[in-house]
């Protein structure tokens, strides 16, 4: 069961594949968002919601990545640098990480995460929304054990956040 990760930017085919599964993505943030209103559902955006993902390949500070089992599509990941008034402190970001449900608790969306960490080296920060605890319990469990422990974790403004140096291989 081989894990991969490959960049999705000049790739029709992912793109494509990236943006039909938005739309699961979105219902699953937008259903732990306890009606919040934080995250949209699924076509709250309509029209706009193309538009919304070609800004993922069309910032040249972003990364989407298509996150591979087998080589088959099983998740995407979105790394990007953060808005340049943090750039001091933090190299990369993972602004936003979806495995599908049929390839979770398989080790995929873990062994997805250390590539990406390996793939981007420096400081590195993960956001999660206080109410998924399903994310917060995956991401601290996966940093834990990259880190050896070495992190810092914080909460602010309903998010916990993990900072951490990633070591480039």
């Amino acid at each position: 069961m081989p894990v991969s990760i490959r960049d999705a930017l000049h790739s029709p085919q992912d793109r494509a594949w990236i943006s039909k599964t938005y739309a699961e993505y979105l219902e699953e943030l937008s259903s732990l968002s306890m009606n919040t209103g934080i995250f949209p559902v699924a076509g709250e955006f309509g029209e706009r919601e193309p538009e919304l993902l070609a800004r993922w390949f069309a910032d040249d500070s972003s990364h989407p990545l298509i996150i591979l089992k087998n080589d088959k599509p099983a998740g995407f990941a979105l790394v990007s640098r953060p808005p340049r008034h943090r750039r001091e402190s933090i190299d990369f970001r993972m602004a936003e990480f979806f495995v599908t449900r049929a390839q979770r608790r398989l080790g995929v969306g873990r062994d997805a995460a250390m590539l990406i960490f390996n793939r981007f080296g420096g400081t590195c920060e993960i956001d999660e929304f206080q109410y998924n605890k399903p994310a917060i319990t995956f991401w601290r469990s996966v940093v834990s054990e990259y880190t050896r422990g070495r992190f810092q974790e914080s909460v602010l403004h309903g998010e916990v956040r993990q900072v951490f140096a990633s070591r480039q291989k």
